[in-house]
């Protein structure tokens, strides 16, 4: 509770938390057709919090063995790293817990539920990682993480629980094959994303900074372009079996 905080340590733990509150107030309101309990989303934001440690030890791993192949940081070196150890263990590790809390949850009933919980998994993820940076860099940090990192891994979300939300509704009608592949794009598509806006990242320089501005420019106007169809076009699942049975 930030009020038993002293005054600074308040302050920064809000510039952590704010950015995300308020991307999942905004989620949360798009969820117009049947909220989900309260105790489930904060399991799906506990599942993001331990998303962060698995990560934490994954990528240590990761980037040590990668150091054993590169003697200097070069253009592909951070590719690599952004790619395989940042965007395959992060979104993988958030993944894992998505599935593991929600896919055989009753409340799990709307298509749209899987962005709420990808989305949450994924903000609670963000809002630790914030915690950590902005008590170790400051409030510039806080500043420029509320506008790049937390929308980044809001929309990395978004593209994950379009394509989980496709699997529950592909597993309701026995659809194997589609159940599969939206499976494997609900992985595959927010790394593209998460390794492409880490390599212009940490690359850096002119380029590098013009082609991340543009990126994430139109990856945002895509994103919630998105949550917004996808909040209206929602499908009850339990309704769909019906139909088709």
């Amino acid at each position: 509770m930030l009020f038993l905080l002293n005054p600074m340590t308040a302050v920064y733990v809000a510039a952590a938390l704010i950015p995300a509150i308020v991307l999942l107030v905004y989620v949360y309101r798009h969820d117009k057709i049947e909220k989900e309990p309260p105790k489930l989303l904060a399991l799906m934001l506990v599942g993001g919090v331990l998303a962060t440690l698995v990560s934490l030890v994954l990528e240590t791993v990761g980037q040590t063995i990668l150091n054993r192949f590169f003697y200097y940081a070069t253009p592909l070196y951070y590719i690599l790293l952004a790619f395989i150890v940042v965007a395959c263990v992060e979104e993988g590790s958030k993944l894992l817990f998505l599935k593991l809390f929600s896919w055989k949850n009753p409340n799990f009933n709307y298509v749209f539920d899987a962005v709420v919980y990808a989305v949450f998994v994924s903000l609670g993820f963000a809002a630790f990682e914030n915690v950590k940076y902005v008590f170790s860099y400051g409030l510039t940090t806080a500043a420029l993480r509320a506008v790049t990192a937390v929308p980044g891994h809001l929309s990395f979300s978004v593209f994950m629980g379009v394509f989980y939300g496709r699997a529950k509704l592909c597993e309701v009608y026995g659809d194997r094959s589609g159940r599969a592949k939206n499976l494997a794009l609900s992985y595959l598509v927010p790394v593209f994303f998460h390794g492409f806006y880490d390599s212009c990242a940490m690359i850096g320089g002119g380029v590098a900074t013009l082609v991340f501005l543009v990126f994430v420019i139109v990856m945002y106007i895509i994103v919630f372009r998105l949550l917004r169809a996808a909040s209206r076009h929602d499908v009850d699942l339990i309704e769909y079996l019906q139909r088709h049975n």
